[in-house]
């Protein structure tokens, strides 16, 4: 892996586990579960110009990708309760690189963020926790990628890109010795 790439994939890219097991289930929703108070306490001595630090080169600032989080999560979550409420929804694509060139992304504080993510992730925990086999098995069409996503994948998936923000926050601090 180059610098860059992993400066972009500092836990590598997402990989579905072929065969997941009820361990692995309680891992995903114990990221999900704990991601908002992991993101507090990893910004929480964070000056406004240490938020204002892009991640990589050409890439988002913490502060981006603290509201990035939130905007990405919304979006799943209302997929989830598509796939639970409709039979194989075909959902819409937004474009997340136009989102982080918006306003809010570069003034608001991260705590308002941060407070949707707190809420948002008791709720999509407690869903994705009670959902039954043939629901995990359930998925919505991705029309940009072409692909289904099984509400299992989708589990994976967000507790992946949780991580996977939080190492690009992580690495930021260490490589500029913030703590």
């Amino acid at each position: 892996m180059t610098d860059i790439e992993s400066l972009k994939y500092p836990i590598g890219k997402f990989s579905m586990i072929e065969n997941p097991t009820d361990a692995n289930r309680q891992q995903w929703l114990n990221d999900l579960a704990t991601l908002p108070g992991r993101l507090e306490s990893m910004t929480a001595t964070l000056n406004e110009m240490q938020l204002d630090t892009p991640y990589r080169p050409d890439g988002w600032t913490v502060r981006q990708v603290v509201h990035h989080l939130a905007d990405s999560h919304l979006n799943a979550f209302c997929r989830i309760k598509l796939v639970l409420t409709e039979e194989s929804p075909v959902i819409k694509p937004y474009h997340e690189g136009e989102w982080a060139k918006m306003k809010d992304y570069y003034e608001l504080p991260i705590d308002h963020s941060i407070g949707i993510l707190r809420g948002l992730h008791a709720r999509m925990v407690f869903v994705l926790k009670n959902m039954t086999t043939s629901e995990r098995a359930k998925f919505y069409v991705h029309p940009q990628y072409g692909k289904n996503y099984p509400l299992e994948t989708v589990m994976a998936l967000y507790a992946w890109h949780s991580n996977h923000h939080l190492a690009h926050i992580e690495s930021l601090k260490k490589r500029n010795q913030w703590d």
